[in-house]
């Protein structure tokens, strides 16, 4: 069936009409949701999908508004990261399996994927993983872990082939967070919460039905996960914005105004909007296909953006900007930079720069995969992974 606008409209008012949200069970009405392909309209017939464009799911999130969520920002890796992948490289056994109570969120997901040693240059990572007959067994350490402490489930890279160039000797795996030998060990960050966690992994056995791809083929899947992780982070339209909050206190407070200050709150204003427009036509490409480097741009302009807001809203605020009393240890389920105060927003915008990919590592592949820019060095391209120094 040709899916249009008013197609998909229908199908959701048809689908209300049905099941009353008021009268169901949370999980109950989700479930129905998604099995009625109302889910992401974009994938396929039977997985939360309608196999309709991508732009369509607009339609349905407006129709669907004040009836209960799947906790978007609590699963945020799980529908961003994990759930395309699946979709890319899973067997029909593994999307029947994962991509329903993920999308739920009755299973919590996290990504374990960056090492001590191996962050902006994750080729290098060592966690290993040895086959036993149908098993695999899996030992190292992973690290800036969001959401550790509450997944059911992980997506994994590990090393597979240490005899072959970094690249080539990774598997993609689906980690069960519940086996024994997986340990989850918080992180305490500047805000003073712990959203993210260090993860030790020994002897952990996973079964082969659980990879992702084929042996060896790792990277190439991982790149899949980590160009929609920056789409996820950086092109994700809300319906209030960091320049709208910002706006929202430069119109309660005159007395704190100076010329200065207003010419640098236009232009961040113009540079959200920018953005916004520019995101808003990466989600319009998204749907012909999968997501190019173009979502480095996002995530690296999404980074800047949100220091530079938040640091404007410090200073515009002067002493009452820099209050923050919320230092007390605490387990964080998700993000809220919209829901906290001016604080807690200019001190956690300082990781924007960091998760997802650094800005360094996002201009590297603007440069060379947008731009066309030569390549930096590589000495270690073809070299064993194993006869690398560390």
């Amino acid at each position: 069936m040709g899916w249009d606008e008013a197609a998909v409209d229908e199908r959701a008012q048809a689908f209300l009409a049905e099941h009353d949200p008021a009268k169901m069970e949370r999980l109950d009405f989700l479930r129905a949701r998604f099995d009625a392909g109302l889910a992401w309209v974009h994938f396929p017939e039977g997985l939360g999908g309608l196999g309709a464009a991508r732009g369509l799911q607009a339609v349905v999130e407006r129709r669907f508004r004040g009836t209960p969520d799947n906790n978007p920002g609590l699963i945020t890796i799980g529908l961003g990261m994990a759930a395309p992948t699946i979709l890319a490289f899973g067997t029909d056994e593994q999307r029947q399996r994962f991509l329903r109570p993920l999308w739920t969120g009755e299973e919590v997901w996290c990504q374990l994927f960056s090492e001590p040693g191996a962050g902006s240059d994750l080729a290098t990572l060592a966690t290993r993983a040895v086959r036993e007959g149908d098993e695999w067994v899996v030992d190292g350490q992973k690290v800036w872990t969001s959401g550790a402490h509450h997944s059911r489930w992980a997506i994994l890279v590990a090393r597979t082939d240490p005899d072959v160039p970094k690249h080539r000797g990774l598997s993609y795996f689906v980690c069960d967070m519940e086996a024994p030998g997986v340990e989850v060990r918080p992180l305490r960050q500047i805000t003073g919460e712990a959203e993210f966690n260090e993860v030790f992994l020994t002897g952990v056995r996973l079964p082969d039905s659980l990879r992702l791809g084929e042996v060896g083929d790792g990277w190439r899947v991982a790149q899949t996960t980590l160009m929609n992780e920056r789409v996820a982070i950086g092109g994700t339209p809300t319906r209030r914005t960091m320049i709208g909050l910002l706006s929202e206190t430069w119109r309660e407070r005159p007395e704190l105004r100076t010329h200065a200050l207003h010419q640098r709150l236009l232009k961040l204003w113009v540079d959200a909007e920018v953005m916004r427009l520019t995101a808003t036509r990466l989600r319009e490409q998204l749907a012909a296909g999968h997501p190019g480097p173009e979502g480095s741009g996002m995530k690296l302009a999404f980074a800047r953006l949100n220091q530079e807001l938040t640091g404007l809203e410090v200073e515009l605020l002067r002493e009452d900007g820099l209050a923050y009393d919320d230092w007390a240890f605490r387990r964080s389920d998700s993000v809220d930079f919209l829901g906290r105060g001016s604080g807690y927003r200019y001190l956690r915008a300082k990781g924007n720069s960091i998760e997802g990919g650094t800005s360094e590592i996002l201009r590297n592949i603007i440069a060379e995969r947008v731009l066309g820019l030569p390549s930096e060095p590589r000495v270690d391209k073809d070299v064993a992974w194993k006869d690398l120094p560390r």
